[in-house]
């Protein structure tokens, strides 16, 4: 036995097939073999393979290819993220697959991704999308790395596209008021006045049940959220602890849904039997079920925009924004907003809504002038000039 290999040694050899060979007898007495066209280049596997055995990394398995790898990790995400997230990644896998599944998943380099990021895009991707992409991806990197099937998570090696930054649109004062005139009379009015004067979320707005609403007290209880699981949408809780919260109504919010319960009552007298009674939603769809999201942005959301002489890029979750923008800029305390919004904390409402920050230092300002007894009128530029001189 004087020529068997000791651990961590390796051999080269010429297949019969004209390709070489390397290989590694690894400890324990495994053994791992490496492949290539040349001596040369399989030398300088051996010796790469070696060096990591050395530092103690895994050695990977060259012939498992990204498609492979990626198929089954997002198979095993299916328990793990909501089944809208399982989803979304869905179609980043089909992104993925045909653009980087043939290399080896051992051997996929920053440049792969670098070209796949480039050719996405230039394809007419959203750099957002692209982002996504990315950020998965680094996800079952990350997997494979604990697995010991890559050396290394290249996507930590590269930069991905910055997300596209879609400008919110609030509405003025006199824009709400225009757009509540022409939706007056449509059967989800209320739906509206409360987007516009609690800044809930579409999804939270239909999935509110009667049994949230307090009227007397004025007040609603944020708790479920509109999720789509399995290709169907139901009424669950809201995804964190932040966004459960409880919303002040103001008395047009109150006037609206009490017309809006009225009306409802109508409805369901109507249907009889076909009104589904199981969650008493504040804004179902016509037979008592869950209105699908973007489906009244669909149907009435844009004609009422036109109808209005607003722009059609106007989202609804604009609505929200112009609920936090026009509390913001009336002076109200940015905490209370954002416990009324349901962020986790406060700095993501000051960065949000950073553009209503200079109006509220100027109120600040004039706050103190009047506390100070310096009535603001009496500053001048040209004065203010000098002083800072």
């Amino acid at each position: 036995m004087a020529g068997r290999r000791g651990n961590n040694e390796g051999g080269i050899s010429k297949r019969s097939d004209g390709r070489w060979m390397a290989r590694i007898t690894l400890d324990g007495g495994t053994r791992k073999a490496l492949y290539g066209k040349t001596r040369a280049e399989v030398a300088k596997k051996m010796q790469e393979a070696l060096h990591d055995v050395g530092r103690g990394v895994p050695l990977v398995d060259e012939r498992q290819t990204v498609k492979q790898y990626l198929t089954g990790w997002y198979e095993t995400m299916r328990s793990q993220i909501r089944p809208s997230s399982y989803r979304r990644y869905g179609d980043y896998v089909n992104h993925l697959v045909p653009g980087l599944g043939q290399h080896s998943l051992a051997k996929l380099s920053p440049q792969h991704l670098q070209a796949f990021y480039n050719r996405k895009l230039a394809e007419g991707l959203s750099a957002t999308t692209v982002h996504a992409i990315h950020s998965m991806l680094h996800r079952a990197l990350d997997d494979a790395l604990q697995m010991g099937l890559v050396s290394r998570n290249v996507s930590e090696m590269l930069k991905p596209p910055k997300r596209d930054h879609r400008e919110m649109m609030p509405l003025s004062v006199i824009e709400v008021r225009r757009f509540l005139d022409v939706v007056a009379d449509d059967r989800f009015y209320a739906l509206y006045v409360l987007a516009l004067s609690t800044g809930m979320r579409e999804g939270e707005l239909l999935a509110l049940r009667w049994q949230d609403v307090d009227l007397a007290r004025r007040i609603a209880q944020v708790r479920m959220n509109v999720q789509e699981t399995s290709g169907r949408y139901i009424v669950a809780e809201t995804k964190t602890a932040y966004s459960r919260r409880t919303v002040a109504l103001t008395q047009a919010a109150v006037d609206a849904l009490t017309a809006h319960w009225q009306h409802q009552q109508r409805d369901k007298a109507t249907m009889g039997d076909q009104w589904d009674n199981t969650l008493d939603l504040v804004f179902p769809n016509g037979y008592g079920g869950i209105m699908i999201p973007h489906n009244i942005t669909k149907r009435s959301f844009k004609r009422y925009l036109v109808k209005a002489g607003l722009s059609r890029e106007t989202r609804f979750h604009d609505l929200r924004h112009t609920a936090a923008t026009l509390l913001l800029a009336s002076g109200v305390n940015v905490k209370v907003v954002s416990e009324m919004l349901g962020h986790s904390n406060v700095s993501i409402t000051l960065s949000t809504y950073a553009h209503v920050l200079p109006h509220m230092q100027q109120s600040a300002v004039q706050a103190m002038d009047t506390l100070l007894g310096t009535p603001v009128e009496s500053y001048e530029p040209e004065k203010i000039d000098r002083l800072l001189e």
